[in-house]
């Protein structure tokens, strides 16, 4: 049976560009993109003609009634999403949202809470967590390979900010709308990383923030400290100021008896014994995983792997390290 579709919010850049989940979508077998939705008509249907042209809306309460998808995916600007993930729970409409899913860990909060009060499916793409350094990571930790486990640091330097505008969301230079900059965008993949494999929550020890490179009203560098009740430290380093197409990053999750390292998709470990590549860089775009993952759960009547409790967890961090940096700012 074919599942049928519907795409809130395309305006937001991971419906055609990175992440490209709608790009993807319409490529699945046994799939339709239904319908798609923008509060901007002319963005909607600059979407849609690169989608198969889908019908077209601006209002997704109007879309929803009317084509009574089979699943929704949930887009748009930070600032709505909140709002859009309420009706979705409201009307049973089994969904993914993109994240951050508001401006606030309190908005998050409010969807988690009525998630699960209502048991409904809301899944949230923290796609990072299908990359195999987390199941090694995962395996390692199990099996005491770690020994006690010292660190975990996680870098991120993607290509300048103006790319959210030649990708049709230049919202994202918007403190109002986008709640921040790299930190709320980046830095929460990291974040949530820690999180999911220290597995306590951790206090923010320190955190700073710049928009010097760029000169724009969010940040295009953050750097934050975290630590977790065992001890366990986190350094969280993510930017928008690499020079070029691409970015700079790796990943380290660092104990007394081995490091495990990602560096450029490639998953390396160190011991005493020495080092040795133990994973090739995924085959397919992680995001990709993700969504099919999120399909199978869904229709086999699974939780998501990830939801709203997830992103809020991740988001307390990151609401806690902006009110940090900024009062670095003004106390220096």
């Amino acid at each position: 049976m074919t599942i049928r579709i519907a795409a809130i919010g395309v305006g937001h850049w991971h419906s055609l560009f990175d992440a490209a989940y709608l790009k993807s979508l319409v490529k699945m077998p046994g799939v339709q993109l239904a319908g798609v939705h923008d509060p901007d008509p002319v963005m909607a249907a600059e979407r849609a003609q690169q989608l198969g042209a889908p019908p077209v809306f601006s209002d997704y309460r109007d879309m929803l009634s009317k084509i009574r998808p089979d699943f929704v995916i949930a887009l748009g600007r930070h600032n709505a999403m909140a709002e859009i993930a309420h009706y979705l729970l409201d009307e049973g409409s089994p969904f993914l949202m993109e994240k951050p899913m508001g401006i606030s860990a309190q908005e998050v909060q409010g969807i988690a809470d009525k998630a699960a009060a209502k048991k409904g499916f809301a899944a949230v793409p923290l796609f990072q967590r299908y990359h195999p350094f987390v199941s090694n990571a995962l395996r390692m930790l199990s099996d005491g390979a770690f020994g006690p486990l010292s660190h975990f640091h996680f870098r991120s330097n993607r290509a300048s900010s103006a790319r959210y505008v030649s990708w049709g969301s230049p919202w994202m230079l918007d403190p109002a709308v986008a709640s921040g900059g790299c930190l709320r965008n980046i830095g929460l993949h990291g974040i949530d990383l820690f999180l999911h494999l220290a597995g306590e929550n951790p206090s923010v020890m320190g955190a700073q923030t710049s928009s010097r490179a760029l000169g724009k009203d969010v940040e295009d560098y953050a750097a934050v400290l975290l630590r977790t009740p065992e001890g366990v430290l986190g350094s969280i380093e993510v930017g928008n100021v690499f020079p070029a197409q691409g970015a700079d990053g790796e990943w380290k999750l660092s104990g007394r008896d081995a490091l495990l390292v990602q560096q450029g998709g490639s998953v390396r470990c160190t011991t005493a014994a020495g080092e040795r590549e133990i994973a090739e860089p995924p085959a397919e775009s992680l995001a990709l995983v993700a969504l099919r993952d999120i399909l199978a759960r869904w229709k086999s009547g699974q939780p998501p792997a990830t939801g709203p409790a997830d992103c809020c967890r991740a988001m307390r961090v990151v609401d806690a390290a902006y009110t940090i940096a900024r009062q670095e700012i003004r106390h220096p």
